[in-house]
């Protein structure tokens, strides 16, 4: 089946760095588009960025433009959110998604999450 597995999510001070990941199994990873989303508490979901295929073609949001690095190593079936310059306010749980076709038809898959806090 479909699993998405994030990692790399801690506790850090404002101006550090992180890199997530996010293992994918279950299905062609080289053939989905695959994308970062984040929640706060208390607040929506947002889009963070996105990648295709083969890894070319980037797309960020405003809040982490110019901060973050989208990529992806298709033979590992593996995505990456490097974050540099962390702000109190990217605190919270990182999820990867994708939208993949099975037997079933076509569905969003989640991973659980990773956490990322951001504190003096």
């Amino acid at each position: 089946q479909v699993q998405l597995v994030e990692s790399g999510g801690a506790a850090v001070q404002p101006g550090e760095s992180l890199t997530l990941s996010c293992v994918a199994s279950g299905f062609s990873f080289g053939a989905y588009a695959m994308y970062w989303y984040r929640q706060a508490p208390g607040k929506a979901r947002e889009f963070i960025a996105s990648i295709s295929t083969d890894g070319k073609n980037l797309d960020y949001a405003e809040s982490v433009r110019g901060r973050a690095t989208i990529s992806r190593d298709n033979g590992k079936s593996t995505m990456f959110l490097q974050l540099n310059a962390l702000r109190p306010d990217d605190t919270a749980v990182y999820r990867c998604n994708a939208f993949v076709f099975t037997s079933s038809g076509g569905s969003d898959y989640w991973g659980q999450g990773t956490q990322v806090t951001v504190s003096s």
